[in-house]
């Protein structure tokens, strides 16, 4: 007698009660005759730089050197940056680096000039670097960074003066152009900068955060950049003070992900106009840091261990501080003289 026909006429001779049926007995034997592993699940492609679901295009970081003075304000393109950073630079001014990789903006601007802390955050993209000029001296840090120059006082295309606004805070710039003259050793796309989760749910801040409204900082006299969080959107609102900055398109500028990392700010050999130091961030090495994301702040410590190496971020007990999928905004704090205040 078959195996399966044995086993239903002994069940027959017994109390009813204890029947198998032989539904039962066909899944215990395809569960006993399948051995093989469970198929490995399918993760999802994300963009580099904001760990966001997509189908990643092969092309450079591209980052660019934005004014924030009032006068330069409204900018354009920031919006659709995947990452900013804000530094300040002489007289306690603010500027800062856009870089765009998963959204291809018509036109960015105003740009401005390279400083020495530009070639320090970008080496790790290995990407393009676009700017209206800049020092000698701080010129030659960008090849020796790794980076592509892409300059306006070099002649390189797609850069141009509008007439809307008065120099020097009317250079302007077309991305696509910028990344048509990437060269041979330029094309690649970035690696992941930051750590990502794959859901702000599970996002550092997130899980082990404590609740905030408002991130206020200080980062110069000149500087108080302010992050208010909106349930509705999911984001933080950037304000310049008390005033919401937006983008010349008017939409607010806002961000899933608002990093501050505090770090040495010394000056450097290059001065600015009257003699003014030209200062730096000192980045490789590690420091203190506050993650913001889901309307919740996490402490970090955040960790450089080369020119060309991601800043990393990480909690207390060591693990990763993974980012929400979406833009970030990373505030350069300068140590001993900017602050953070969070309500």
């Amino acid at each position: 007698m078959p195996l399966l026909g044995a086993v239903l006429a002994l069940a027959a001779c017994g109390d009813g009660s204890q029947q198998p049926s032989p539904t039962s007995v066909t899944q215990r034997a395809d569960v006993g005759a399948d051995k093989g592993a469970a198929p490995a699940p399918v993760v999802p492609p994300t963009w580099p730089l904001t760990g966001v679901e997509g189908e990643p295009v092969e092309r450079a970081a591209l980052g660019v050197k934005v004014e924030n003075t009032a006068v330069a304000r409204p900018q354009t393109g920031l919006e659709q940056a995947d990452v900013v950073w804000e530094t300040i630079v002489e007289f306690d001014v603010s500027r800062l680096i856009a870089v765009f990789h998963s959204q291809v903006p018509a036109e960015v601007g105003p740009i401005r000039s390279v400083r020495p802390m530009d070639p320090v955050i970008l080496a790790p993209t290995h990407g393009l670097i676009v700017f209206s000029g800049g020092q000698p001296g701080i010129l030659a840090l960008v090849p020796a960074s790794g980076l592509q120059a892409i300059s306006h006082d070099a002649g390189a295309d797609g850069l141009y003066r509008t007439r809307d606004r008065a120099a020097p805070h009317n250079v302007y710039g077309t991305p696509e152009v910028f990344w048509a003259q990437a060269d041979s050793s330029h094309q690649a796309s970035p690696g992941e900068q930051f750590t990502f989760a794959r859901t702000a749910e599970r996002s550092a801040a997130v899980r082990s955060g404590t609740p905030a409204a408002l991130l206020d900082f200080r980062l110069s006299a000149a500087s108080n950049p302010r992050w208010s969080w909106d349930a509705g959107t999911g984001t933080w609102l950037r304000s310049e003070g008390q005033s919401p900055a937006t983008a010349r398109s008017g939409q607010r500028l806002s961000a899933v992900n608002v990093v501050s990392v505090t770090a040495p700010h010394p000056n450097t050999q290059f001065g600015a106009q009257g003699g003014a130091p030209v200062p730096t961030y000192e980045l490789v090495g590690s420091g203190e840091g506050v993650v913001a994301t889901g309307g919740k702040t996490v402490a970090v410590r955040w960790q450089k261990d080369a020119q060309d190496a991601p800043l990393r971020l990480f909690l207390p007990d060591g693990s990763p501080a993974d980012l929400a999928p979406g833009n970030t905004w990373v505030e350069l704090v300068p140590e001993g003289s900017g602050s953070l205040t969070v309500s």
